[in-house]
């Protein structure tokens, strides 16, 4: 079984992107004691103040999957879901280098 992996882009509605950050990162011991979860790391935009970014390294696409149905999973997204204006992902998989 391969690993899974995305990048994750979240814009804000404006100057929300701060609140959003504080929501996502005091949510990460949820994250921390996901099976399968290798790692999620949450990125702010240098050139752009409303952008997130998140890159996301799972045991499989199953265990992402899996991670979705989490009851605190949906509930911090129902919590965050009023300020984000949008939100894309790209699925790539991963090929080796440092960290992998």
């Amino acid at each position: 079984m391969s690993k899974y992996a995305m990048f994750g882009k979240l814009t804000t509605h404006p100057g929300k992107r701060e609140e959003l950050a504080k929501m996502m990162l005091e949510s990460v011991e949820t994250l921390n004691n996901m099976e399968g979860c290798i790692y999620y790391i949450l990125h702010a935009a240098q050139d752009d103040l409303d952008d997130l970014w998140i890159t996301e390294l799972w045991e499989s696409q199953e265990a992402h999957a899996a991670s979705l149905k989490n009851e605190k999973v949906l509930e911090l997204i129902g919590r965050c879901r009023h300020l984000i204006a949008e939100a894309s992902t790209i699925k790539v998989q991963p090929l080796g280098g440092k960290g992998f």
